[in-house]
């Protein structure tokens, strides 16, 4: 599989999914994070950078699977990056998405830049990924953050892009 981590990061997704990959591109705005992920050893031949707001210029490139994990909630416009994310993909590609369930603005410190979301709606979510050119919507709770004695949910939903 050619896979694309989106908001990759340092690359702990990467790290985890190489092995079992073709190839993945690791995107992130963030050049000072992805020179952390090029520097780990274990990426090194599987895994390329690319520094890029792929909402703004999108590639020439398609994927059978794109990645991403607490990214979406820094992207201001959340149709658009899920009509992005499908257009990278190949037709029958899917999509694997972790993020925040609604939250009340303490998950990050006050005054947090860059920070567009308090967690996602899921049949609000849903419903965007449908109009953006999903099917097969599914969530899941994959993981629950422990801060300062609370919890933070956190979902996966995944979809297939419609062919």
């Amino acid at each position: 599989m050619h896979v694309m981590d989106f908001g990759a990061g340092t690359g702990l997704i990467s790290g985890h999914v190489a092995p079992r990959v073709a190839s993945i591109l690791a995107v992130d705005v963030s050049q000072g994070m992805l020179d952390k992920l090029a520097a780990k050893p274990q990426l090194q031949g599987k895994v390329t950078t690319l520094c890029q707001d792929i909402t703004e210029q999108p590639l020439n490139e398609r994927f059978d699977l794109i990645l991403s994990a607490m990214a979406m909630h820094h992207i201001e416009d959340t149709e658009r990056l899920l009509t992005s994310l499908a257009s990278h993909l190949k037709p029958g590609g899917r999509v694997a998405l972790a993020d925040l369930d609604p939250e009340d603005g303490s998950f990050h410190p006050a005054g947090t830049e860059g920070v567009f979301h308090r967690g996602f709606d899921r049949q609000k979510l849903q419903q965007l990924m449908e109009k953006s050119g999903f099917e097969n919507v599914r969530f899941i709770t994959a993981h629950t953050v422990n801060k300062e004695g609370r919890d933070y949910p956190v979902f996966l939903v995944t979809g297939k892009k419609t062919s």
